[in-house]
């Protein structure tokens, strides 16, 4: 199908909605999401809602806020508190469910306060369809829509058609909530995913683009991109001290490399 046949099926889907708020996280599922928002029913009926959140990388934060001034959308920023549940922090492994549910109730409450009668949509694709998402339970539960879930648009069209516009995030690298990177079972805490963003900006100073420090414990789990395994082993002897002295006392080298989601593989439910 041609990318003028998806963004006309979009069109009608949008339109048919009338006024939206957009679940916006910075990555490029929800930024296109926002951006279709806001060029099929204009500026006030289609509002950006940015969660000012700890599981959300700081870079993923500004980048979404930075999207949306550069493509005049209508944004708000909520603050969510995942961290005070017991059924979020203590990582369950439908730990998402329940950050979902916080997310959702705050945009609800956002409604009742200034946009009565607005629907709620995500950034949710038709290849999350093929993971293990407890958050899709969550969507479904709270009547948020779907887009590109309803109109069956994958991961792969979505970037060509963000690319056909000339987003900048057209390319960017998936950049789930950090909590993801924790083991299921241990506790999650704000010093922790802080720990862990650091551990990976350090690794994006060093060159490495697509990474993901997984943190069991005391020990960083590094993985980059297969191709780059190599390199990372040449200078790990330069990385170890930074990570050491934000709290990691062990640093090891995932020669498996990069893989979304590595942390479901204990999971036999898909």
């Amino acid at each position: 199908m041609t990318i003028d046949f998806e963004l006309n099926r979009l069109e009608n889907y949008y339109k048919k909605l009338g006024n939206i708020i957009i679940a916006l996280s910075g990555g490029v599922d929800s930024c296109l999401a926002s951006y279709l928002g806001r060029k099929f029913l204009g500026k006030k009926n289609a509002i950006a809602v940015i969660s000012d959140s700890p599981s959300l990388k700081r870079k993923d934060f500004e980048t979404a806020k930075r999207f949306c001034r550069g493509n005049d959308i209508g944004f708000e920023v909520v603050k969510t508190s995942e961290l005070e549940n017991e059924s979020y922090y203590s990582n369950p492994n439908n730990r998402c469910y329940f950050c979902k549910n916080e997310l959702y109730s705050e945009l609800k409450n956002l409604i009742n306060e200034k946009y009565a009668g607005y629907k709620i949509i995500n950034g949710n694709n038709y290849s999350d369809l093929g993971d293990y998402r407890p958050g899709l339970k969550s969507a479904e539960e709270n009547n948020i829509l779907s887009p590109f879930i309803d109109c069956k648009i994958d991961k792969i069209k979505i970037r060509e058609i963000a690319q056909f516009f000339n987003l900048t995030v057209w390319n960017k690298p998936a950049s789930p909530c950090l909590s993801s990177r924790f083991p299921y079972g241990e506790s999650i805490s704000a010093e922790k995913l802080k720990r862990v963003e650091e551990a990976e900006e350090i690794l994006n100073q060093f060159g490495f683009d697509n990474v993901r420090v997984r943190s069991y414990g005391e020990t960083a789990r590094v993985e980059v991109e297969k191709s780059n395994v190599e390199k990372l082993k040449e200078i790990i002897i330069s990385i170890e001290p930074k990570l050491k002295l934000i709290g990691f006392a062990n640093i090891e080298i995932d020669e498996e490399g990069f893989i979304s989601g590595k942390m479901n593989r204990v999971l036999n439910e898909f």
